[in-house]
């Protein structure tokens, strides 16, 4: 059984920068590939970023390609999101997750999900 802490999060002013972190415990997290989700209000959980179990293959939502990036440091069992020029509407909560295998966009093919950290973007 894999947990999953966020942290991170908080209130940042629109333009600004946050980098989110997901630690990981109770596995072999370099077996995992880890996935980073957001809910924003009122609305589904929705695919922000994902990285492979080495590291190799990055894949990211469209609304976030070329503000944000993942990377991973399988020695401290970790995950990192930095996010730049964030906007209003990245206001969500963020949450990471981890499946076995191969890199997902899918909320439904991650089995393990940590508790979330705010964000929230003020114009």
């Amino acid at each position: 059984q894999v947990q999953l802490v966020e942290s991170g999060g908080g209130l940042v002013q629109a333009g600004g920068s946050l980098r989110l972190s997901c630690a990981a415990s109770g596995g072999t997290f370099s077996s995992y590939a880890m996935g980073w989700f957001r809910r924003r209000p009122g609305k589904e959980r929705e695919f922000v970023a994902a990285v492979s179990r080495a590291g190799g293959t990055l894949s990211y939502a469209t609304s976030v390609k070329g503000r944000s990036t993942i990377s991973r440091d399988n020695a401290k069992n970790t995950v990192f999101l930095q996010m730049n020029s964030l906007k209003v509407e990245d206001t969500a909560v963020y949450y990471c997750a981890a499946k076995s295998m191969g890199v997902s966009t899918t909320v439904t093919s991650y089995d393990y999900w940590g508790q979330g950290t705010q964000v929230t973007v003020s114009s």
